[in-house]
């Protein structure tokens, strides 16, 4: 039983020259047992009809001496040429037993054929759902999907699955390039218009040309520069491309860097950072970019949460995973929103006040960034009020 097991788990993961050799060969032996059968069904059934045709005394004398041909071959011939035809005895095409041979082999062919076609039907479907699929692709149809044949070779039923994952993430890039697109043009107007209208204004006059003009303006343009930046950053993380220098870091040190850094904004804010102290936690991660991840989501609570006058950072682990936790005492987001908040260009006017002239891709490179560590950013609302936002990193990588 465990022998017939691994057979079937070997048979399952055979190649494709494995599954296109057994079946020819199996066609093959199959055809070649089944002429020799029909072969000794004639040669019984003409037997039987030439002993149904002797005298009873001489059928039974022909039977006794083919038991014993060598007992008395002189009459055994002399029976066989009494009784038997005499082109049952001729060589070559001149016997009918070839011409039998013939006629079966003749009969044989088509069904070969047949059997043939319909044994490789599921090899040809495969590839054609491909080939379709792959032309659909190739029209612009991202959409295309292969169906997956089950009897088709395990080799196929992968190409295939490969493919139809290949043109999803096709289509989610082309989904994701085509909102991009819009959303770019729609954040970058504002800014870029704001600029061109200064500029014209200091050409014609308007405005003064004074070093305050052109500083707006430079503003204005380091602010189109800033978001084309970040939009670069979240495609070539989203794409798997973005480059890290991972190192062994002190994430509490970290954390107290980045809080530092923050200071003014925290103290504009008139907001207070409750650090949770735990034992010192070393971390294998690009220390710049989870730095920038961290700074963004002190950012935003500072941006959108700033009435709850209250941040507290929490340091964890476990034994697989290393949990950074933020929490505020802000309006939160709505429940509907929640699932949009690590989307690019995404806004919770509503709950979360945005009208301090943020980009709407901080949370997605933070979320970016995280995910090229092999973690995750979760955010949620707090119980009591709050957002809280969570960043899991696996404690080895």
């Amino acid at each position: 039983m465990r022998a017939l097991q691994r057979f079937h788990a070997w048979r399952s993961q055979a190649p494709l020259w494995w599954w296109v050799g057994l079946r020819m060969s199996a066609l093959a032996v199959v055809t070649m047992l089944v002429i020799a059968f029909g072969m000794w069904c004639y040669f019984n059934v003409r037997y039987r009809l030439i002993l149904s045709s002797v005298p009873a005394q001489a059928r039974a004398e022909i039977i006794q001496l083919i038991q014993q041909p060598n007992a008395n071959q002189a009459r055994l011939w002399e029976l066989f040429q009494r009784y038997y035809d005499i082109e049952n005895f001729l060589p070559g095409l001149a016997n009918p037993d070839w011409w039998m041979l013939g006629a079966m082999m003749t009969i044989s062919v088509p069904v070969i054929l047949f059997c043939g076609l319909l044994a490789s039907r599921p090899l040809s479907r495969q590839f054609s759902q491909v080939a379709y699929a792959a032309h659909q692709v190739s029209e612009g149809d991202f959409g295309a999907r292969a169906q997956v044949v089950t009897d088709a070779p395990d080799e196929l039923t992968e190409l295939a699955e490969d493919f139809n994952t290949m043109s999803a993430r096709l289509q989610q890039y082309e989904r994701e390039l085509r909102d991009s697109s819009a959303m770019l043009a729609h954040e970058l107007r504002t800014p870029l218009n704001a600029a061109m209208g200064r500029v014209q204004g200091m050409l014609d006059e308007v405005f003064p040309r004074e070093p305050e003009q052109l500083q707006l303006v430079y503003r204005q343009l380091e602010q189109i520069n800033r978001l084309i930046g970040d939009l670069h950053l979240v495609s070539l993380a989203r794409a798997g491309q973005l480059v890290l220098e991972p190192e062994s870091i002190d994430l509490h040190e970290l954390v107290a860097e980045r809080i530092q850094w923050a200071g003014p904004a925290l103290r504009q804010a008139q907001m207070a950072i409750h650090s949770l102290t735990h034992p010192p936690l070393r971390l294998h991660a690009d220390r710049q970019r989870l730095g920038q991840a961290l700074s963004i989501l002190i950012d935003n609570a500072v941006r959108y949460a700033a009435a709850g006058k209250l941040l507290e950072i929490e340091v964890r682990c476990d034994v697989h995973s290393v949990y950074l936790t933020l929490s505020d005492r802000g309006p939160g987001v709505e429940p509907a929103q929640l699932p949009h908040l690590l989307d690019r260009f995404w806004r919770a006017d509503s709950s979360r006040a945005r009208h301090s002239g943020g980009s709407g891709l901080g949370l997605a490179i933070a979320s970016a960034i995280c995910q090229a560590h092999d973690g995750r950013l979760v955010v949620s609302n707090r119980p009591g009020g709050g957002l809280l936002a969570s960043v899991q990193l696996p404690l080895r990588r």
